[in-house]
């Protein structure tokens, strides 16, 4: 005789729990990366979702920590994903790394994130982006989120061109980090600007070309020739003189 088939129970109070967390952190995640931290309130997620706004307040202390857990639930993963590129690339090189296999190995498999993942990683990309731009809580949160990763990636360049200006290789990471960042924000001005031949949307594009594109740059800092001779740095002094000294 068959078994009869289990009749599934409510929900305990942890799934229940779970549940409502999720739904809250993907409701903020969404308005987030849409108005950003300064343009939504607890009761904007709670009117979105049809809830009470004390609902969110009972799992979080605020806006800032509403804010917090929305980052926090996707960060390390993007943290992780860099590290294992950059863990695969050296134990492949050893100490003969190039600036293309650095990069891709930094940014390749962050691109994939966001072409496989669902719509709630696009909307992490366009607020890790709105961090990474923004100063005060913003360059807190890529200190200790990614400031030792970066620092490595440094260091894997230096290796990849050892006699090169470092200033040069910290200004290259600069411009290409605004890039990156700039892409994850999908503003769609690339849209109208192209007439649809390009889209925001379309990570595989961006990940065909990015890196190409970043090696140039570095290349180019590299081997130019000064037109003239350096300018030389001003020297900080604890206090300037008046103007008419």
């Amino acid at each position: 005789m068959a078994a009869a088939p289990k009749v599934k129970g409510r929900r305990t109070r942890a799934e229940q729990r779970a549940a409502s967390v999720k739904l809250i952190l993907d409701t903020a995640e969404d308005l987030f990366s849409q108005r950003g931290y300064f343009g939504i309130t607890i009761k904007d997620v709670a009117d979105q979702m049809g809830i009470h706004p004390a609902l969110i307040h009972y799992y979080y202390d605020g806006k800032q920590a509403l804010f917090d857990a929305v980052f926090e639930r996707r960060v390390q993963y993007a943290v992780e994903v860099r590290t294992a590129g950059l863990d695969a690339y050296e134990a492949e090189v050893g100490e003969n790394p190039t600036i293309d296999g650095v990069l891709r190995a930094y940014y390749d498999g962050a691109f994939d994130v966001y072409i496989n993942g669902d719509a709630g990683w696009r909307n992490f990309g366009r607020i890790f982006a709105q961090v990474n731009n923004a100063p005060g809580y913003g360059a807190e949160k890529m200190d200790t989120y990614f400031d030792p990763l970066v620092l490595r990636l440094i260091g894997l360049l230096k290796k990849a061109l050892p006699d090169a200006d470092p200033e040069d290789l910290f200004w290259s990471f600069q411009f290409t980090s605004g890039a990156y960042t700039l892409v994850l924000s999908r503003t769609g001005r690339i849209d109208r600007l192209s007439d649809q031949l390009c889209t925001s949307d379309d990570f595989e594009a961006v990940r065909d070309r990015f890196v190409t594109f970043m090696v140039g740059g570095f290349d180019a800092l590299y081997n130019r020739k000064p037109s003239s001779p350096a300018r030389p740095k001003a020297k900080k002094t604890g206090r300037s003189k008046p103007a008419d000294q």
